[in-house]
């Protein structure tokens, strides 16, 4: 008799316990979870950035699950990935944008962009939404923000002094991967390359290429100075990334899970804003404590040359009817 009370209290507190552990369960299956892909290294000051701006402001309700240093997937494979839903977020490189939707090459051609201002006028323009539209209509993605990451420049191993397109002549200059990223070194005067950012130091390390374009902030965080001996400042991309959402995962959200998600990119890309800026200005005396040559080519005979060199390209029959006047006069 005793056992059998004793059996019923104990399956009476199991039971008791199981109930009492539901809520929990519910809640933590009730998470919105969040794959997200980017190619920048975890000890980069971005992925800091993501983790507190964007992740720390989702909530208990969401479940951010960050990858970096393209572990997850390689870069400009991102895009695939979330069409075929295997991944929900990534910092996309609009080059990647422009294999599916062609009319995104005209905010890939360098000098395009005067600076990070105008950048952001034209995204924040009917130009940015037209442009935004089609990758939603096209690729079932949608852009929740654009960072700024910083201005491009040229990083060379070889001492060479360069000054114009034709100085480039020879020079083995890594993009990343893709028609579009290649098209600029071509159009810059340079041999281009095609290799994964992770890949870079190694190669300049070794002489398999002889420079790379990146902000410097890139350039500290990666320590590509270290296998380097010059900045060259062309300034020929103004860097952002798009920052992005599967438009599958986007309407599967609420309105307010809309809204706290949106408003956690809003503040991530304004952080990223603000450390770019503030990097473009310490990362040049950084450099030259280094040991490397920091100085300005001539701008005017690069602009002239790429923009001359883009205006017979294919890629300018892709641009919409006015839309670069559109661009220009912002």
């Amino acid at each position: 008799m005793t056992a059998h009370i004793q059996r019923r209290t104990l399956l009476g507190a199991a039971a008791s316990l199981a109930i009492a552990g539901l809520p929990a369960l519910a809640l933590a299956q009730g998470k919105v979870e969040l794959i997200y892909s980017d190619t920048v290294a975890e000890s980069d000051v971005r992925a800091a950035i993501l983790k507190e701006a964007f992740g720390g402001s989702l909530g208990a309700d969401f479940d951010f699950k960050p990858y970096f240093g393209a572990t997850l997937f390689k870069q400009g494979t991102e895009p695939v990935a979330m069409q075929r839903g295997n991944l929900h977020m990534a910092n996309l490189a609009a080059f990647d944008v422009q294999r599916q939707v062609p009319a995104w090459s005209i905010v890939t051609t360098p000098y395009v962009f005067r600076d990070h201002v105008h950048m952001k006028a034209v995204f924040d323009s009917d130009v940015g939404k037209a442009l935004f539209a089609m990758m939603e209509e096209k690729m079932g993605i949608k852009v929740l923000s654009v960072p700024y990451i910083g201005t491009r420049h040229l990083g060379l191993k070889p001492k060479k002094k360069i000054m114009t397109p034709a100085d480039l002549a020879g020079i083995k200059l890594r993009m990343p991967p893709g028609e579009g990223w290649q098209f600029v070194g071509t159009a810059m005067g340079a041999n281009p390359s095609p290799l994964a950012f992770t890949e870079v130091y190694t190669a300049l390390q070794t002489g398999t290429i002889d420079g790379q374009d990146n902000p410097m902030g890139a350039v500290r965080s990666m320590k590509f100075y270290e296998v380097s001996s010059q900045i060259v400042k062309t300034s020929h991309l103004v860097a952002n990334n798009l920052f992005a959402i599967s438009l599958s995962k986007w309407n599967s959200l609420s309105p307010a899970q809309q809204k706290t998600v949106q408003d956690a990119a809003d503040k991530f890309a304004a952080a990223v804003t603000a450390q770019a800026l503030k990097d473009d200005v310490e990362q040049e005396a950084f450099m030259k404590q280094q040991g490397l040559d920091v100085y300005t080519p001539d701008l005017a005979a690069f602009r002239k040359h790429v923009l001359d060199v883009y205006s017979k390209s294919k890629f300018a029959n892709d641009w919409p009817a006015g839309m670069l006047d559109r661009i220009n006069k912002l």
